[in-house]
């Protein structure tokens, strides 16, 4: 179970052991976060290692076990380093527990590493990320430190700080004679079921007697015959840490299933155990323990989590949290602000109060609690407390509930209780006697406790380990240790205290390093590159910014903190700049074709570089804000220099035209109207077509109208690279343009844009008709077409063109009212349930780095559905729900969702990870369909037809007709359980009245594959996960009328008798086949025959195949045909054509009174009909 911890550590083993299957082992990129303000670290979970985690804890937070391991020396234990040498003793589990605890003591970082601890236990992969019982692990660790330790000072370790006696009597009422057996624990198991709490548990174990006599006397040795006796025990020896274990999980033999104790269980912080022990005459201080730790279990059964509260003797960590006093009159505003938010009982307290006579209905309870707290006590409590009327119930010395239970008061006591009043009468004595204890030393009474929970480290209030009394998260083991034991002073807050010199050494290197490590990585992830265009060294000209001199005197690289402000960005430039004189403006500028362009100034001095959005290799243009160079600078993406390509026609001298068509490029502002463009050709007037490509040689040339020429280059949809021909007025020559080329009258029949109006607001247009190109930016063809549809909106730019968004020229497009996405959101569609008409989907725009918990929630929102029993599902091109989106923290973009996708909101939530939700059926099976129909054929199960019509609403989906199937519920269930755990809670699952469900060894389970019995699952202790069952398996169950033992050759078929002349079958019976010799055809024949008492010659058999309601007969001529087809290959029943397996249905035909080729019955040859005009009646539809 705990890989070879038991085997001793200090052999020559070399690291490729340890190695295996720890792949996924990689090493951080990051060093790890240090410490945080508690200053205690704790210890990284590989996976299923957080009992292993709590246990490491408790021992490093006993000073005396962990000082007394720091005592044993290289000397006796050898070194790390020489464990591969084959002569060196070397012991690797208690130096590697020394180097952990000198990390959790020193090291600067969250949470330690327990891989190096593991491997020297040699524990695979599989192991690590396995959950067992820490009490177990308990022992098996201490075990194994022994071993390790035999030989060396330490060899008593264990012994000397945890051993202890029990002694056993039996008293003869006679002669007195005492008979006295001795026994030695490490530590003490005690019961919970039916205890109210420790000190109770322990009175039951060693102070009550128990009594022999009557039918049940005692055989005394000295008196020589049976006489009347007292049996009791008693602890003898008291460790100095004694370990308590609490058997919380026990076994239901009505359910035959395991089960969680989760009742209330008290103990106490400090605890005098004089009534338990033997009389002597030790002071009373000698048996004074105190609580330091208490592991906690929070789960079932099958699965759950570990973490541990811990007192911190030693005030190694930095306890920081806010005192609160009592106060009699709680009142839920004060609260609302303090941790009693938290107290369940502290919170109904201030509601009940502000009741008249403090007394409310328990229903007006919750209603008030969700009113005055905005959440329910479902939502808020019952995960970890249970219902409400039952935690009323358990809190019974607050609480006074009516007989019938609708109401509920406050017994007359102080609002907000001491601890004393959560025990008994018993316990109240008991905690008295260990406080008013003479001499007791309070020296230990100002430690804090702290939960260590893994990685994290938060500090608690000593009351708060009452909560861990009761329910599903309560506590699991106790740890006391002897109040006596006093720590020296300069142990206190010091952490190097007793530590080896070579640890301290290799911790403080351990510290520099991962210093250095932390500034690096601090430098690589918030340093980036900026790139400074000075100003004095630029100039404008022909609409952009070009250097003066070169490209590397003009602009200068800086890095920099991105967590720095923009004021102190600009201050470091000023200091670079030594020569600057006046106002410093810096602006965002990016490198267009024309040359650099200025965008964006930067502006609020206190804002960091991330919140001006600044990125990585961002250009920054440093100016005085107003000109370079002696001239006005346009900045903004309105006035973006455009550089285009103008071509016209050469002119002569004497004023006429020539052929030769010249191009030349110009710039000009994207604001510019397009007009322009004839002062930039030197033409008066004339014509102006446009082509957006890169090149004249497409059919795309555009002629502008005339009132368009006061519109923009932007608006006109030209971008850099665009192609202009300017024409003169009443120009017929064609020959300028391309062979391939046409002239554009006006609208090209395929350039243009339809968009519809689907804004819902009133308009005289419902459509327009805009020009465009491929190259059009879907922003602009937005402008053009609420102009023309008089729709005024603020509207968000599209930067993509036609092309880039894939949208064919003619295309419609949609005008609607919202923001279009962005490039980092997604468009999805959304629907409840599984059942989804047209039109009903709804609409969401979602960010891409959503968590999938964070858009359910949206979506609930939107949809108006209550509670949060949801998940999501993605529809599949099936237009089905497909697999659930598992991991609520996972966002969207991690799962490939990607817009125009659709999500489906399933009700119920997803069962947690390593658990499995799985339908449950009850499989009764029949004879074949066709057999005969005689009124006195018993019936094949013991309900009637309408308990199974009824049972099988809610089922998961459509069974078959033929096919005996009754869906029972759902059972959640941890992968780590076995198959008959699943059967036992499938019992509990049928309602006894109507169903009679045997012992899980009388139920054959199966795998429901298209609504049909499939794969057998054989072993019952196997577990669930070896089945390699999938994300949503279901299971059906069989009753048998006896235990089976199924081997792993055994094939179990349904053969069923041919009724001669009827053309149907008798009754299914069970057939088991042993394959061990092959899946022969002469194999499954000689059995058959075995099977019915026939010569193996006068029967022929065949495979039926339910979905095509046919039969394949099974004969050995059809296998020595195949033999001489494929010499090379076997022949087996188990491939083509027959793919036989567990569960199929063999229809057996005895020759001696049916000699008919015919294996079909009636049923058979109307479903095929049936099959037939299926597809004939949906193509007349």
């Amino acid at each position: 179970m705990f890989g070879d911890l038991f085997e001793e550590d200090c052999s020559n083993v070399s690291n490729n052991q340890y190695g295996k299957g720890k792949k996924l082992k990689t090493k951080a990129l990051e060093p790890p976060a240090p410490r945080e303000f508690t200053n205690l670290s704790g210890i990284r979970n590989q996976g299923g290692t957080c009992y292993l985690n709590s246990l490491l804890q408790t021992l490093h937070f006993t000073p005396e076990f962990r000082e007394a391991l720091f005592s044993l020396g290289p000397e006796e234990l050898g070194f790390l380093e020489d464990k591969d040498k084959p002569d060196a003793k070397v012991r690797i589990i208690p130096l590697q527990l020394q180097r952990l605890f000198a990390q959790l003591l020193l090291l600067d970082q969250e949470a330690a590493s327990t891989v190096e601890l593991t491997n020297s236990f040699g524990w695979t992969s599989d192991e690590e990320m396995r959950q067992h019982d820490v009490q177990e692990l308990n022992r098996i660790l201490f075990s194994a430190l022994e071993t390790s330790l035999v030989g060396t000072s330490g060899h008593d370790l264990i012994n000397r700080l945890y051993h202890g006696t029990i002694v056993n009597q039996v008293v003869c009422n006679e002669c007195k004679n005492i008979s006295e057996k001795q026994e030695d624990f490490l530590d003490l198991t005690v019961a919970v079921k039916n205890v109210s709490g420790l000190e109770d548990a322990l009175w039951n174990m060693y102070v009550e007697e128990e009594v022999f006599d009557y039918d049940n006397l005692y055989h005394c040795g000295t008196c020589d015959r049976l006489v009347k006796a007292a049996k009791s025990a008693k602890l003898r020896k008291l460790p100095p840490f004694l370990t308590v274990s609490l058997l919380r999980f026990n076994f239901d033999f009505v359910k035959c299933e395991r089960y969680k104790e989760t009742s209330s269980y008290t103990f106490p912080l400090r605890i005098n155990l004089k009534p338990f022990c033997e009389q002597s005459e030790l002071d009373d201080l000698e048996y004074i323990y105190d609580l330091f730790s208490v592991i906690i279990h929070k789960g079932g059964c099958y699965g759950g989590h570990y973490h541990v509260y811990i007192k911190d003797v030693d005030h190694l960590g930095n306890w920081q949290f806010k005192q609160e006093e009592s106060k009699p009159d709680v009142n839920l505003k004060t609260l609302q602000n303090e941790e009693e938010i938290d107290d369940p009982l502290v919170i109904l307290q201030a509601v009940i109060l502000q009741e008249e006579n403090n007394l409310i209905s328990v229903d007006q309870l919750g209603q008030k609690l969700l009113k005055k707290m905005g959440m329910s006590w479902n939502k808020k409590y019952r995960k970890q407390h249970g219902p409400l009327r039952k935690f009323l119930q358990l809190h019974s010395q607050m609480f006074l509930l009516s007989s019938d239970g609708s109401t509920v008061s406050l017994l007359k006591k102080d609002p907000v209780q001491s601890k004393s009043d959560f025990q008994s009468t018993d316990q109240q004595s008991f905690h008295s006697l260990a406080l008013e204890a003479p001499g007791l030393s309070d020296s230990t009474a100002c430690s804090h406790w702290f939960d260590i929970n893994d990685s994290k480290v938060q500090p608690i209030q000593e009351k708060d380990i009452e909560q861990q009394f009761q329910g599903k998260e309560s506590a699991y083991m106790l740890f006391y240790r002897k109040s006596q034991l006093q720590r020296p002073p300069e142990a206190l807050a010091n952490p190097r205290y007793r530590v080896p010199c070579h640890l301290l050494k290799e911790m403080d290197a351990a510290n520099i390093e991962l210093k250095v490590k932390r500034a690096e990585c601090d430098s690589a992830n918030n340093d980036f590159e900026l790139h400074l265009h000075l100003g004095p060294h630029y100039r404008f000209f022909n609409g952009a910014l070009h250097p003066v001199t070169s490209q590397a005197e003009s602009v200068w690289d800086l890095t920099f903190d991105k967590r720095k402000t923009l004021g102190d960005l600009r201050q470091s430039i000023f200091q670079l700049l030594e020569f600057w004189e006046g106002d410093m403006v810096l602006s965002v500028a990016k490198h267009v074709p024309a040359g650099l362009h200025i965008y964006q100034t930067l502006d609020g001095d206190e804002l960091s570089l991330c919140e001006v959005d600044i990125a990585d290799g961002e250009d920054i243009f440093v100016w005085n804000g107003m000109e370079v160079g002696g001239v006005q600078i346009e900045t903004g993406i309105d006035c973006e220099p455009l550089l285009l390509n103008i071509l016209h026609l050469e002119s002569s001298g004497e004023g006429k035209k020539r052929g030769r068509l010249i191009e030349s490029p110009h710039v000009f502002p994207a604001n510019a109207e397009v007009g322009t463009v004839f002062t930039a050709a030197a033409i008066p007037a004339g014509i102006i077509l446009v082509n957006s490509t890169r090149s004249a040689d497409e059919e795309s040339w555009t002629t502008v109208p005339e009132e368009d020429m006061k519109k923009t280059f932007r608006e006109q949809g030209l971008r850099n690279g665009s192609s202009i021909l300017v024409q003169p007025p009443n120009s017929e020559d064609r020959s300028v343009l391309p062979k391939e080329g046409k002239w554009m009258n006006g609208m090209n029949e395929i350039d243009w844009i339809q968009v519809k109006n689907l804004c819902q607001l009133e308009s005289e247009q419902k459509q327009v008709k805009i020009s465009a190109t491929v190259h059009t930016v879907v922003f602009d063809i937005r402008i053009k077409a609420i102009k023309e549809l008089k729709l005024m909106k603020e509207l968000v730019p599209d930067g993509s063109t036609l092309k880039e968004a894939e949208v064919k020229m003619g295309s419609s497009l949609g005008l609607c009212l919202g923001k279009a996405p962005t490039s980092s959101q997604l468009f999805l569609f959304f629907a409840w349930g599984t059942n989804i008409q047209p039109g009903t989907e709804m609409e969401v725009i979602v960010e891409e780095t959503l968590s999938v918990k964070d858009c359910l929630k949206i979506m609930l929102e939107k949809s108006s559905l209550p509670g949060d029993a949801w998940h999501l599902r993605k529809m599949d091109w099936c237009y089905e729900a497909g697999e659930p989106l598992c991991g609520e923290d996972a966002t969207l973009q991690e799962l490939r969702i990607c817009s125009g996708d659709t999500l489906l909101l399933i009700e119920g939530k997803l069962p947690l990870p390593g658990f499995l939700k799985v339908p449950i059926w009850w499989y009764q099976p029949r004879g074949h369909s066709g057999h005969w129909e005689s009124q006195d054929q018993p019936c094949t199960s013991s309900q009637g037809n309408g308990w199974r019509a009824a049972s099988t609403q809610g089922a998961p989906g459509h069974v078959p007709a033929e096919v005996s199937l009754v869906y029972l519920g759902d059972v959640d269930i941890s992968e780590d359980a076995a198959l008959v755990d699943l059967k036992s809670q499938a019992r509990a699952l049928t309602p006894s009245s109507e169903l009679a469900v045997p012992a899980p060894a009388l139920l054959r389970a199966w795998t429901v594959e298209s609504r049909r019995p499939g794969r057998l699952l054989r072993t019952d202790r196997q577990r669930l996960k070896e089945y390699k069952l999938g994300r949503r398996p279901e299971i059906c169950l069989e009753p048998l009328q006896e235990e089976e033992q199924l081997g792993p050759q055994d094939v179990l078929l349904r053969t069923q008798m041919r009724i001669p002349e009827e053309r149907a079958y008798a009754p299914a019976v069970d057939l088991v086949w042993d394959t061990a010799r092959g899946w022969t055809t002469g194999s499954l024949r000689q059995r058959v025959a075995d099977f019915y008492s026939l010569p193996v010659e006068k029967i022929e058999i065949a495979k039926y195949f339910p979905e095509k309601f046919e039969w394949l007969p099974i004969s050995s001529w059809n296998q020595q045909i195949t033999k001489r087809k494929k010499k090379k290959k076997q022949d087996t029943l188990q491939g083509a054509p027959y793919y036989l397996k567990d569960g199929d249905i063999i229809g057996v035909k005895n020759l001696l009174v049916d000699d008919s080729d015919d294996f079909s019955t009636a049923r058979d040859d109307a479903e095929k009909e049936k099959q037939e005009l299926l597809p004939r009646g949906k193509r007349d539809r």
